[in-house]
């Protein structure tokens, strides 16, 4: 009988998490040796602990955070909790590494599909947050309280179109079944997808707009966090 082959993605993974743990045990910092891993592994996607991790999405969107969070579960206790619930929480490398670090530790391929999901996924949340933050205090100013369609406003206001319409559009693009609720692995999708439609349909003024908007929520937010 014919022995089982061994996948090289899930070889290069092995690799990555045998690297990670050779790395912090040699005293190397953790956040060099956790983006050294990074840029070994290649599994777009696993069942892990019997949860879907999608760390690929679209094949061109690299949800690091999700493979951060993967690789330090498997180095529990070597890297200091507040520091790793600090960049899982909120994404900030800074406190370890400089930006060009992290764009040579993660490699060309992988920091461009970083910046596919930052712009895709971490922004584009941030601008439906900013308007409908921006609808609410216009309610408010108009002395409406309660007022429940705030999301679907803002998904007009930016999109053109209902929430419930782009997610039906969506899924039969995807192949997906229209159901009731969303996994957190289809919610960044359809995320990602917002942000591909937002480029094809939008005028390119009002996408670059909205797109700084986003980025400025971001700052904003992240300024908060740091004087809290």
């Amino acid at each position: 009988m014919e022995g089982h082959s061994i996948h090289p993605d899930q070889l290069s993974n092995s690799q990555a998490i045998e690297h990670l743990k050779g790395a912090l045990a040699e005293g190397k910092g953790w956040m060099q040796a956790l983006l050294e891993s990074m840029a070994l592994w290649t599994l777009p996607e696993e069942v892990f602990r019997e949860r879907p991790h999608k760390y690929l999405l679209d094949g061109e969107a690299f949800d690091w955070l999700l493979l951060a969070e993967r690789l330090l579960s498997e180095v529990d206790g070597l890297v200091p909790e507040e520091e790793k619930s600090h960049l899982l929480l909120s994404g900030d490398v800074s406190r370890s590494v400089s930006e060009e670090e992290f764009k040579r530790l993660l490699g060309p391929e992988k920091h461009s599909a970083y910046l596919n999901y930052w712009y895709g996924v971490v922004v584009e949340e941030a601008i439906l947050q900013c308007v409908e933050e921006e609808e609410w205090k216009r309610l408010r100013s108009g002395g409406l309280r309660g007022f429940s369609g705030v999301t679907d406003q803002a998904y007009r206001h930016i999109y053109g179109l209902a929430q419930e319409e782009l997610l039906r559009k969506f899924r039969q693009e995807k192949g997906y079944p229209q159901a009731p609720t969303m996994t957190l692995t289809e919610a960044k999708e359809f995320t990602y997808w917002l942000f591909k439609y937002r480029m094809k349909h939008c005028e390119g003024a009002r996408v670059a707009s909205d797109t700084r908007k986003g980025i400025l929520f971001l700052e904003r937010v992240r300024a908060r966090g740091r004087r809290g």
